[in-house]
Parts: C-alpha cells; sequence; structure tokens
C-alpha cells in the first residue's frame, strides 16, 4: 500500500468512527492539526509536510453490572505507515489498577496483531473492549446504585488542553485568560509571546467553557494542539491528584534581554519536565526538548 493509501484508509476510517459514534466527547479528536495535515496532504497527493501523527479518543460507556456503567477511554495514535503496522492503542478505566489495565492492554495488542494486522483496525478494537473489558475490572469498587434511584452511576473526566496560538501579546487577551481559568477553578498556564502556549486543566465542562471563550476572540491562528482527558472516581481528592499544576499562572521565558516577543524554548522544556510534561513539547514543537 502506498503512502497516500494509507493516508486516505486513515482519513477514511475516521469518517466512519465519527459516525458510529456520533455522541458529544465519544470521539475526541486530541491533535487538530495533524488531522489537518493529513487532509492536506491527500488533497495535494504528497506525503511531504507531514508532521504530526493522527490522535483522538473514543470514549464509551460500558455495563459493568446489572446496575452500573463504567467509561473506558481508547487513547488512539496513528503511525503514519497504519494500517500496514498496528496503532498505539491504550485503553483507560478509572476502575482498573496499573496491572489490569496492562494486561488489558497487552491482550488487546495480541488480538490486534493475529486478526487486523495490515487493516484498518479500530473499530475491531472497541468491538473487543466491549466485549472483554468488564473482565478485567475490580469488582470491589464497583459503583453501588442509591436505593430507588434510576440513574446509574458516572465517572467523571478531568481534561487538560494544551492549546497552541501564533502569538499571544494583547494584555487584554492575557487578562482574560488569567481571569476566565481562575473564574473556572482551572489550574495550568498561560506562556505570552510567539508562539503562544496555554495549558489549562479540571472539569471537562470547564475546559470546554474555557476554549468556547478562547477561540471566540480575535486570533491570527489559535488550535488546540493536544488534548487530555482522563476518567477519575469523581472525589476532591482524585482530581488533585490528577492535575499536573497546583494553580494557574502566567509564565515568561526571555530570551536574554529581548522584548519578551520570544520565548526561550529552552526554558519552557524543563518547567513542562518538572511538571512531567514533557512529552507534550515535542508535540508541539515537533522537536525534542533540551
Amino acid at each position: 500500500m502506498l503512502e497516500i493509501e494509507q493516508a486516505e484508509a486513515q482519513l477514511s476510517e475516521l469518517d466512519l468512527l465519527a459516525s458510529m459514534f456520533p455522541g458529544e466527547n465519544e470521539l475526541i479528536v486530541n491533535d487538530q492539526l495533524a488531522l489537518a495535515e493529513l487532509k492536506d496532504c491527500i488533497e495535494k497527493r504528497t506525503m511531504e509536510g507531514r508532521s504530526s501523527k493522527v490522535y483522538f479518543t473514543i470514549n464509551m460507556n460500558l455495563d459493568i453490572s446489572a446496575e452500573a456503567m463504567a467509561m473506558f477511554s481508547l487513547a488512539c495514535i496513528l503511525p503514519f505507515k497504519y494500517p500496514a503496522v498496528l496503532p498505539e492503542i491504550t485503553v483507560r478505566s478509572v476502575l482498573l489498577n496499573r496491572s489490569q489495565q496492562t494486561q488489558l492492554n497487552t491482550d488487546l495488542t495480541t488480538y490486534l496483531q493475529k486478526s487486523c494486522l495490515g487493516d484498518v483496525c479500530i473499530l475491531n478494537a472497541t468491538d473487543w473492549v466491549r466485549e472483554h473489558a468488564t473482565g478485567y475490572v475490580r469488582r470491589d469498587i464497583t459503583p453501588s446504585p442509591t436505593p430507588g434511584s434510576t440513574v446509574q452511576p458516572a465517572h467523571l473526566i478531568l481534561t487538560r488542553l494544551w492549546i497552541y496560538s501564533h502569538h499571544i501579546y494583547n494584555k487584554c487577551k492575557r487578562k482574560d485568560i488569567l481571569e476566565w481559568a481562575k473564574d473556572l477553578s482551572l489550574s495550568g498556564f498561560s506562556m505570552p509571546g510567539k508562539p503562544g502556549v496555554v495549558c489549562v486543566e479540571g472539569p471537562q465542562s470547564a475546559c470546554e467553557e474555557f476554549w468556547s471563550r478562547l477561540r471566540k476572540l480575535n486570533w491570527k491562528r489559535i488550535l488546540i494542539r493536544h488534548r487530555e482527558d482522563i476518567p477519575f472516581d469523581g472525589t476532591n481528592d482524585e482530581m488533585e491528584r490528577q492535575r499536573k499544576f497546583s494553580a494557574f499562572e502566567e509564565k515568561v521565558f526571555s530570551v536574554n534581554e529581548a522584548r519578551g516577543n520570544h520565548m526561550d524554548f529552552g526554558q519552557l522544556y524543563q518547567f513542562l519536565n518538572a511538571k512531567g510534561c514533557g512529552d507534550v513539547f515535542q508535540m508541539f514543537f515537533g522537536v525534542e526538548g533540551q
């Protein structure tokens, strides 16, 4: 299969998945820039200029007992040569401990290697998870329904948005970013300059409200470069444990005595690495941090 055919197969599969998972937050494209690059390469019939792998998340609510449901998330990354090679799929759920999650993902990969190598297989993966995931769940922490209640227990999601802007100079925008993050109880940081970087984390609804406000401002270019959705058990302690940042702040990493227009990416990488987010640097800028 030629590179252009592999790219077309990836886009066709994404279109199919969008029709199979049409609900809000069922299918989330974490890296919009990678998808835009994929479409552009197919249109131009060349893979030159493609720098990022397509990355998306599928969220499925599965019955884990007669009384309860739980969310299982499949984080999917499509290598450039997919479907000639397997996709990178990681299944997560708040109901899985580390060893159970590892075993589930190992078994899923084994199934895909035996049954799907060379073909698009994300839908096969979701079917396999739907059929087998509950067998890995810790039964002792299955949520107990409230007596007389017909509402199924729901697991909340902590979202982390990594937002890229061509530049952030305007003082009013910088003030809005700080105030909105505070109003919505979000943690993270903003880095003004060229380019501009904003990271917010907190309850999914609050992050989406922040993005809704931010994107309505006048920007030369702004997009969600990377998105993380992490299921958690709904307690405040668990929310705080999942956060990478303790508060929201503006970070300025100036280059020597420059006017602040351009940032020191080495300082940014060191900051991200200290927060356990060093891998995001390459997703943002296409190079490894130093």
